[in-house]
């Protein structure tokens, strides 16, 4: 009986020890600059020719512009980087094709009166300009929506939602009502749907680059560390349960293709679900499921940490461009009933 617990004691650490040192490397200013060092994989890829497109456009990547820094992943996705593409190009090809976007944000609770105001007037100035943009703002309290002067061709619906004792129920029920406006709505309107934490501010251009068939963010925390300390579920009874996966995605910004996102959020909520009836929650709640369902399907599209950064980690050379960062968070005052 002794050995059985030792051995169950030697597992949990196992199992700990990535969240551990995610702790320590979060609170640690000079483990975050040594990390920032570790070089990343390469592109093996010799022109942008040789990706598997999302589009004509991404033939013309220069994937060997950013030597420091990983331009493609292994089933020749583009990972997209500042100097590696033509804004111009992509803008009169995704207006030529009558692309429109469908931007999802949830404000509930005090994250209304904290962030959302904020959240809208930058995208205003930076996410998808010149294309036609509406927003799906969820909601408990639907009369505090602020007043937002809107450009042409971009709207905001007002969506109520129920409001959760829990912030975790909270980040996880987004993956059905987001679904669910899809089929409700957004497929009539819109090409694609792009799906963002509030509590971030739109600080340079978020554009028609980022938009693919299935697109994915590397988690800035994460970007630089091998695969082993990766935080994903190990729990074996979680359906979001990883033994290992590509790399460590960020649930605060994915998008793609109106069915695509229609699939992944179904299937996230179908193992959020499943894992509630054993009693069970991933360990990033839908952030788990999330990365669980990337490494089944993969992304056409993977977007860089420009694409949302917390200015907390310092300096990074590779960060030539900051397009969204992590607004400040007191998460004591704002999760509290």
């Amino acid at each position: 009986m002794g050995s059985v617990q030792k051995r169950k004691s030697i597992l949990k650490c196992v199992l700990w020890f990535p969240i551990v040192l995610c702790v320590f490397y979060i609170t640690s200013p000079s483990l975050r600059l040594l990390i920032g060092l570790i070089p990343m994989d390469k592109c093996s890829l010799e022109s942008g020719k040789m990706l598997s497109p999302d589009n004509s456009a991404d033939t013309n990547l220069d994937l060997g512009s950013r030597s420091d820094v990983q331009t493609c992943t292994s089933w020749k996705a583009p990972i997209i980087w500042e100097g590696m593409f033509d804004p111009k190009m992509y803008d009169q090809m995704h207006k030529k094709e009558g692309s429109s976007v469908a931007l999802t944000v949830f404000a509930v609770g005090r994250y209304l009166d904290a962030y959302l105001k904020t959240f809208l007037n930058s995208s205003e100035h930076h996410f998808m300009l010149g294309l036609p943009v509406t927003y799906y703002v969820f909601t408990d309290t639907p009369q505090k929506v602020p007043d937002i002067n809107l450009a042409p061709q971009r709207s905001i619906k007002v969506v109520k939602v129920a409001k959760y004792s829990r912030w975790q129920d909270i980040s996880m029920m987004r993956m059905k009502t987001i679904s669910d406006v899809i089929e409700s709505d957004i497929r009539h309107h819109c090409t694609h749907v792009f799906c963002f934490d509030v509590d971030q501010v739109f600080t340079g251009r978020f554009g028609t680059e980022a938009l693919g068939d299935s697109v994915a963010l590397l988690h800035a925390h994460y970007y630089h560390l091998p695969k082993t300390l990766f935080t994903y579920d190990r729990n074996p009874r979680s359906k979001a349960y990883m033994e290992t996966g590509d790399f460590y995605y960020h649930a605060a910004v994915f998008g793609g293709s109106w069915k695509r996102v229609k699939a992944l959020t179904e299937a996230c909520y179908q193992g959020i679900m499943e894992d509630k009836l054993k009693g069970v929650e991933a360990l990033w709640h839908d952030e788990s499921h999330l990365n669980k369902y990337l490494w089944l399907h993969k992304p056409s599209r993977v977007l860089s940490p420009e694409y949302c950064w917390d200015t907390s980690i310092g300096y990074r050379s590779d960060i030539q461009v900051k397009r969204l960062l992590w607004a400040p968070k007191n998460y004591k005052t704002l999760r509290t009933p």
